[in-house]
C-alpha cells in the first residue's frame, strides 16, 4: 500500500540502522495503527517516540570503527532563572525586626513584632513557592530486631550495684566504692551492648568491645576533602572565639568562683565529696574536672583554671550540635547550626563564666544526640550512650534535672507519630535502657540524695516554692509570665544579672535571632506538613529546656537568665541551621546556573555579620560590662602577694569589712592564699597589737572612719591611695614592723 504507515517493529529497524523514519503525527498515526495493525482499540492510547528525541550516535572502538548504536534521550530544557525575591524579603524583614528589637533608649516592641509577622507572612509564600525550602528529614532505618541482651552481666551487675549503694556513704567517693561502680556500669554496658551485626553472630560474648571504637565517633568523619576543609575552616572560627582573651573575658571572679575554688581545694587535699554542701549545695562534676586540670596544667587555684575545663565543655558540646542538625536536616544545616553557635556571645558567655553553667548545654546536647539518632537508627548502642550523658549530666549543673523529663517527652513523641511503626513498643524498651543505665551512672548522688534529700533539693525548693521567701502572687500567673518572658528572650531580653550576660537585650545577635525565628516557622510548616516526630520536639524541647528559669516563681526577676536556660540554646541552633540550609537550597535551585555561588555568598555574609556582631557583644560590651561592675579583686590580691614577697608573709595582711563591698576570699585566692580569709572589722583592730611583724590593712575608699581608727591604732603608720586601673581605688595602710630593743 502506498500510504501504509510504519509499524513499531518498522521503526526499531530503522533505529538500528542508524536512520530513523518519519513517525506521522499522533491522530493519523493512531488510525493507521487501529485499522492496519488491529493492536489497539479506540478507547486506548499510543503514544509515539517523536524522531526528533531519538539521537542516534555511533559508537567508535579505539580504532575508529562503529560497532553499535545507542539512542541517548537529551536533557530537558533549563528552567528559567527566577530571582528569588520572597525568600530574601523573608530575610531581609527578620534582620530589620531584629535590629529594631536591640537595645536602646527608645526601644519598643510593636515595629518588631510587626515586621516579624511580615516576615513570617514572605517566608511562608517563599516556601510555598520553592524559594525557601525547608530541608528533608533522612530516613528512618531498620535497626534489627534482635537484640541480644546477656543476663550473665545483669546478674553479675546487680550485686555490684547495690554494693556500691551501700558503701556510698557518708558523701565520700573512695576507691572501693568507685570501683564497684565504675564494675557496675561496665556489666549494665555489657549487657545491652550490640555488636555490629556482621561480627556478632556466632563471636564471643566479648565482641562488643570491639565495636566500641566504631561507636564511640563524633558525628562527622574527616577526611581530605572540601567539606573536610570547610569543617576545619569553621572548627578554627568557633576555637578562637572560644578561647581568645580567656584570661581576661571576663576579668575577675565573683563569690560563687571563691566558693568553687575552695571545693577544689577540698578535693586536691583528701577530701572527696559526692555533693558539695558549701552555698546550698553543688553537684561534684566541675569540681572533679577543675581539679584535673590543676593537675593536668599547672594554672593553680586560679579564674583560669575554672575557666579551662568550662570552656572544653562548651567546645565539646558543639560537635553534638552538628550531629542535631544532620539528624534534623543534613551536615551543611549541621554546620551552620555549629558555627553560628560556636561565635554566639550567650554560649560564649556561659562557658566563659567558669562555673557549672555549660554543663547544662554539654550533656543536654549530648543526651539528645545520642537519643535522637537512636530513634531514627532503631540502633539499642545509641541509647546506651545517651543514658551515660544523662547519668553524667544529673552531677553537673542543677537545672539539669529537666532532661530526664525531656527525655520521655521525645520517646512520648515518637511513639505517637507514624515514624514508629512497627518499633512502638520497643521505643519504651529504648526509653528503659536509658533509664537503667543512667540510673546507674547516678548512683553515687542517688545514695547521697536518700541520705540528705533537703540538702538536694533546697536550692530548687526555694525558687519553685516559699521555702526561702513568699511568692509575689499568685503562682499561676507568676508561671504564665516567667513563661512569655522566656520564651521572648532570644529576640528582647536576656535578663539582668551582669555576671552571666549584658543586661537586658536580646540573648541572640540580629543574624541568629532573624534565621531563629524564620525557622521556627519552618519546622512548623514542614512539621504539618510531613508530621514528623522530630519537628514538633524540636519546638516542645526549648520551652521544656527552659523550664529550669520559668520555675523560678519565688524569684521571678531571675528569670530569664542565661545559665539556667542553657540547654535551650541547643534545638534553637539546629533550628537557625535548618533556616540557613534551606534558603541556600531554595536560591540553588531557583537560580541554577549560579545560585550555588550566590548562595554561599550570603551564607559567607551572614556568618560574618554575626561574628562581628557577636565579637562586639563578648569582647566589647560584657567585658566593659564586667570591668564596670565586679571589684578589682585581683588587683588587691596582686598588692596582698607583693607584700609578701618583701615581707615574708602575708599572715599580717587583712582586708577591712565594709558593706557590698569584695569578698575577701577572692583577695586571699588571688594572692595565692587559698583559705585564708582576710576580713577584719573595726572593734578587732585592736586584736592585732600584739603582732610585731610588718601589717597592711586594705580599706573601702569611702569608709573614712576605719582610717581614722587605724591612725589612732597604729600612729606610725602610712595611708597609701591604690590608683586602680579599672577605677575602683582603695586605700594601703602600710604598719612598719616594731623594732625590739
Amino acid at each position: 500500500m502506498a500510504n501504509e504507515s510504519p509499524t513499531v517493529l518498522d521503526y526499531v529497524k530503522s533505529l538500528l540502522k542508524g536512520k530513523p523514519i518519519h513517525i506521522p503525527p499522533l491522530p493519523s498515526q493512531l488510525e493507521a495503527y487501529v485499522s492496519q495493525e488491529g493492536g489497539a482499540s479506540p478507547e486506548q492510547t499510543f503514544t509515539p517516540i517523536a524522531p526528533e528525541l531519538a539521537v542516534v550516535e555511533p559508537k567508535a572502538d579505539l580504532t575508529g570503527a562503529s560497532i553499535s548504536n545507542d539512542i541517548i534521550i537529551p536533557p530537558p530544557p533549563a528552567q528559567p532563572v527566577e530571582f528569588p525575591w520572597r525568600a530574601l524579603g523573608a530575610l531581609g524583614l527578620a534582620l530589620a525586626a531584629q535590629i529594631s528589637l536591640e537595645p536602646r533608649p527608645d526601644r519598643g516592641w510593636a515595629i518588631g513584632a510587626i515586621l516579624y509577622f511580615l516576615a513570617a507572612v514572605c517566608v511562608l509564600w517563599a516556601n510555598a513557592r520553592h524559594e525557601w525550602k525547608t530541608s528533608a528529614l533522612p530516613a528512618h532505618t531498620e535497626g534489627s530486631a534482635d537484640y541480644r541482651v546477656r543476663p550473665i552481666a545483669i546478674y553479675i551487675g546487680l550485686p555490684f550495684v547495690l554494693l556500691a549503694f551501700l558503701s556510698f556513704s557518708d558523701n565520700r567517693f573512695t576507691g572501693i566504692n568507685v570501683t564497684l561502680w565504675l564494675l557496675a556500669i561496665a556489666c549494665f554496658l555489657w549487657a545491652f551492648w550490640q555488636p555490629r551485626l556482621a561480627a556478632s553472630a556466632g563471636t564471643s560474648s566479648w565482641a562488643w568491645v570491639k565495636s566500641l571504637p566504631s561507636q564511640l565517633r563524633l558525628p562527622w568523619k574527616i577526611s581530605f576533602s572540601g567539606w573536610a576543609l570547610l569543617i576545619l575552616a569553621a572548627s578554627a572560627l568557633v576555637i578562637f572565639f572560644r578561647i581568645y582573651r580567656l584570661s581576661q573575658v571576663p576579668p575577675e571572679m565573683v563569690s560563687d568562683q571563691a566558693e568553687k575554688l575552695l571545693d577544689v581545694w577540698d578535693v586536691l587535699n583528701g577530701q572527696a565529696s559526692i555533693f558539695f554542701s558549701r552555698n546550698t549545695g553543688r553537684e561534684a562534676f566541675q569540681m572533679y574536672l577543675t581539679a584535673a586540670v590543676i593537675k593536668v596544667f599547672g594554672t593553680g587555684y586560679s579564674f583560669l583554671s575554672l575557666k579551662i575545663g568550662t570552656v572544653l565543655c562548651g567546645l565539646l558540646t558543639l560537635p553534638f550540635i552538628y550531629g542535631l542538625g544532620k539528624e534534623a536536616g543534613n551536615r551543611r544545616a549541621g554546620l551552620f547550626a555549629m558555627v553560628l553557635a560556636g561565635v554566639a556571645y550567650w554560649p560564649n558567655v556561659v562557658s566563659r563564666a567558669g562555673l557549672r553553667y555549660t554543663l547544662y548545654p554539654f550533656f543536654a546536647a549530648a543526651t539528645l544526640y545520642f537519643l535522637v539518632r537512636g530513634l531514627r537508627s532503631r540502633k539499642p548502642n545509641d541509647f546506651l550512650l545517651a543514658g551515660l550523658f544523662l547519668g553524667a549530666g544529673l552531677h553537673g549543673y542543677s537545672p539539669f534535672r529537666i532532661v530526664p523529663f525531656v527525655v520521655i517527652a521525645a520517646i512520648l513523641l515518637y511513639v505517637l507519630h507514624r515514624q514508629s511503626q512497627g518499633a512502638r513498643w520497643q521505643a519504651f524498651w529504648w526509653l528503659g535502657i536509658v533509664t537503667v543505665v543512667s540510673l546507674v551512672v547516678f548512683l553515687p548522688l542517688l545514695r547521697y540524695m536518700v541520705d540528705d534529700p533537703n540538702m538536694v533539693a533546697y536550692r530548687a525548693l526555694t525558687r519553685i516554692g516559699s521555702l526561702e521567701r513568699p511568692l509575689p502572687g499568685p503562682a499561676w500567673q507568676i508561671f504564665l509570665k516567667n513563661l512569655w518572658n522566656a520564651l521572648t528572650m532570644f529576640a528582647w531580653d536576656n535578663g539582668e544579672v551582669w555576671v552571666i550576660s549584658i543586661p537586658h537585650r536580646p540573648a541572640l545577635d540580629i543574624v541568629s535571632g532573624a534565621l531563629f525565628h524564620l525557622g521556627v516557622v519552618l519546622v512548623l510548616v514542614r512539621y504539618l506538613r510531613q508530621r514528623h516526630w522530630l519537628d514538633i520536639f524540636l519546638l516542645v524541647s526549648i520551652p521544656l529546656l527552659l523550664l529550669s528559669s520559668i520555675l523560678s516563681l519565688a524569684f521571678p526577676s531571675e528569670n530569664p537568665i542565661l545559665n539556667r536556660t542553657g540547654a535551650a540554646f541547643v534545638p534553637a541552633f539546629v533550628m537557625i541551621g535548618l533556616a540557613l540550609d534551606g534558603l541556600l537550597t531554595g536560591i540553588e535551585q531557583k537560580m541554577a546556573t549560579w545560585g550555588k555561588s550566590l548562595g554561599w555568598g550570603l551564607a559567607l555574609v551572614l556568618i560574618a555579620w554575626s561574628s562581628f556582631n557577636n565579637y562586639d557583644l563578648l569582647f566589647i560590651q560584657y567585658q566593659n560590662l564586667y570591668k564596670q561592675s565586679a571589684w578589682n579583686t585581683s588587683e588587691m590580691g596582686q598588692v596582698v602577694h607583693d607584700f609578701g614577697e618583701i615581707f615574708g608573709s602575708t599572715e599580717t595582711v587583712w582586708l577591712v569589712g565594709y558593706p557590698y563591698w569584695v569578698d575577701s576570699r577572692l583577695v586571699g585566692i588571688n594572692a595565692g592564699v587559698v583559705t585564708r580569709d582576710m576580713a577584719i572589722w573595726p572593734e578587732q583592730f585592736s586584736t592585732t597589737l600584739s603582732e610585731p611583724r610588718a601589717k597592711m590593712f586594705l580599706i573601702n575608699p569611702q569608709d573614712e572612719a576605719s582610717a581614722n581608727l587605724l591612725q589612732q591604732v597604729y600612729p606610725q603608720g602610712a595611708l597609701i591611695l591604690y590608683d586602680s586601673r579599672v577605677d575602683k581605688d582603695f586605700y594601703i595602710y602600710l604598719v612598719p614592723p616594731q623594732i625590739s630593743k
